[in-house]
């Protein structure tokens, strides 16, 4: 079987299973980043680097089709591009509050807990990521948090 039609099979299954569309990452992304956009805490880190939004809503777009849908549509560096971020886990943390909001107001039940899975394990992976460009290498169970004096696991 190829490549392209086993991932079609996988995706058509992921669809059968959860009842997500693209439509439905559409809504999803734009109603999560109109909440981060006026976030006190995260609009601050996304404003410092995004001035056109239709460009990153797009990748968002395409990003979340991959990630739930498996659908290979996204073909980008989420780590590279988060490693340098002024971020910490209260960020992380406050990203999933915002996420997790997002996915059960819009989402049916099985749709929702298919998107805060994978957001969840996202998280947590640029989370270490993020540490770790800052040096530190965070063990089972600890957290990142930047310092005045530098960066802390905890």
């Amino acid at each position: 079987m190829a490549e392209a039609e086993r991932r079609e099979q996988i995706t058509a299954g992921i669809v059968e299973r959860t009842g997500i569309t693209e439509a439905m990452i559409e809504a999803l992304v734009h109603g999560f980043y109109a909440k981060v956009r006026s976030d006190p805490m995260l609009a601050p880190v996304f404003d410092a680097k995004i001035t056109d939004w239709e460009p990153h809503l797009a990748q968002m777009c395409a990003f979340w089709s991959s990630v739930a849908l498996m659908t290979g549509r996204y073909h980008g560096t989420p780590m590279v591009k988060h490693m340098r971020l002024p971020i910490d886990a209260a960020h992380f943390d406050r990203w999933l509050t915002l996420f997790e909001a997002t996915a059960q107001e819009l989402c049916p039940p099985v749709a929702a807990g298919h998107f805060i899975d994978r957001a969840r394990r996202i998280a947590s992976s640029l989370e270490m990521g993020v540490a770790s460009g800052q040096g530190v290498m965070l063990g089972v169970g600890e957290r990142y948090r930047r310092s005045g004096a530098g960066a802390v696991a905890q």
